[in-house]
């Protein structure tokens, strides 16, 4: 195999290969033949011979040496162009990647079934956990219905921070960058994109077709306040990043594609998956509900999903013998439905001026556009305003909206929305 990249999951992959002791026997017979890296003089965790090492990455692609190309760079460029110029080269491919499959998948699957060759992602999506292989393979007999994980432990971390220390959301995340559980631009992770990569990826296999990236409605935790968490649990729910993928009911074929905070019923699997850990929960017919959980990021973690691809491809290679189920065969994109046909709950809570009716107000105006309200409650003062915290039924997106529209218009110059969540 050619190793592109020896950073965090780099080496644990090399460490797992180079340390076959007790581990599955086929890892014995896998060898590293090219390693690519940035710099020849840093220093190695990993004891392999110098001769191995280039900074000449395309070489590797192109080595006739070379069956398995492992990628893991990470990033759009040069990952994109090499794992294409690797498939051209008739390679195999290994990817941690979970962007540059979600947002250049479609010719990345186009070229390797053109050429006949895998593209294999199980670290891609929750760290260790498997769950790319279960969708493709042991949930096959089943019409899936919904996925809906939390994928990002970045982010789960801080929320759950927030909510056991009651800290806000600037302070736990700079604390999480100093732990080394954010990066120093945490834009990808606490912005949503991550985990819409991630759902990306998951909703494709799930639903059998390709998913357009700017299609998913993306939104992320800096909005979330410890005013919201702590009315989460005073109304009995947890707030989680969930990444939702699930049949639209209202619909023939249509899906429901997104990523946001969410109120989520203490009841739920998900609300106790908690810290950097992550959770997938599958649901579909006849099986009903299955969850995987584990830590979704690390060295180790990762690592081990890698040689999981490893070993998959190895035991192919040496029978000689192609496996469908592991390569991709859909070619078309699924549909998604906009955001505004989305059918949800949700929670928002309004800062009013004291005055009588503005509750008959707010109450007024979401019957006006069929907006039905679980419970709409004064909590206290914020200063010097009345917190009023209103949680729906299910509705359309655009009707809320619309309701909105209207609470905030003319005639209420006084009521502000402070913050709006959905609800599991």
């Amino acid at each position: 195999m050619g190793l592109l990249g020896l950073g965090t999951v780099g080496t644990g992959t090399a460490e797992i290969l180079l340390d076959s002791a007790g581990r599955n026997p086929l890892i014995k017979q896998m060898a590293i033949h090219r390693v690519g890296v940035k710099s020849l003089d840093k220093p190695r965790a990993v004891d392999l011979p110098r001769e191995l090492f280039t900074t000449d990455l395309e070489s590797i692609v192109t080595d006739p040496e070379v069956d398995v190309v492992v990628e893991l760079i990470g990033g759009i460029e040069p990952a994109r162009s090499l794992i294409l110029k690797a498939i051209e080269a008739k390679k195999h491919i290994v990817t941690a990647n979970k962007a540059v499959i979600a947002r250049h998948g479609d010719e990345i699957y186009t070229a390797a079934n053109e050429a006949g060759v895998y593209v294999l992602l199980e670290a891609s999506v929750g760290g260790g956990i498997p769950i790319i292989q279960p969708l493709k393979q042991s949930l096959g007999a089943n019409k899936i219905q919904r996925v809906t994980g939390i994928i990002n432990g970045t982010t789960n971390y801080i929320l759950t921070r927030m909510q056991t220390e009651g800290a806000d959301f600037d302070e736990v995340l700079a604390d999480a960058q100093r732990l080394g559980y954010a990066e120093a631009d945490p834009t990808a992770d606490v912005d949503g994109f991550d985990a819409a990569d991630k759902i990306s990826i998951l909703a494709s296999l799930a639903f059998g077709g390709r998913i357009h990236y700017e299609d998913i409605e993306r939104e992320g935790i800096r909005q979330v306040s410890v005013t919201d968490i702590t009315y989460a649990e005073d109304l009995g729910f947890v707030v989680k990043l969930l990444a939702i993928a699930q049949r639209d009911e209202h619909t023939h074929g249509s899906l429901q594609v997104r990523v946001g905070p969410t109120f989520v019923p203490r009841d739920h699997p998900l609300a106790s998956v908690n810290g950097v850990y992550n959770a997938i929960l599958v649901e579909g017919e006849p099986l009903g509900q299955v969850m995987f959980f584990g830590p979704g990021a690390g060295k180790g973690a990762t690592a081990s999903a890698v040689v999981s691809d490893l070993l998959n491809l190895f035991s192919l290679l040496a029978s000689d013998q192609k496996n469908p189920l592991l390569g991709c065969s859909h070619q078309h994109y699924c549909t998604i439905t906009p955001i505004s046909e989305l059918e949800t709950r949700f929670y928002v809570r309004f800062l009013c001026g004291d005055r009588p009716g503005v509750i008959g107000h707010l109450g007024t105006c979401f019957g006006h556009h069929g907006v039905s309200l679980e419970s709409i409650v004064q909590i206290g003062f914020q200063d010097h305003l009345a917190e009023v915290v209103v949680v729906t039924h299910d509705v359309q997106e655009q009707n809320f909206r619309d309701a909105l529209a209207e609470i905030q218009g003319e005639s209420a110059r006084d009521i502000n929305i402070a913050s709006i969540l959905r609800v599991l």
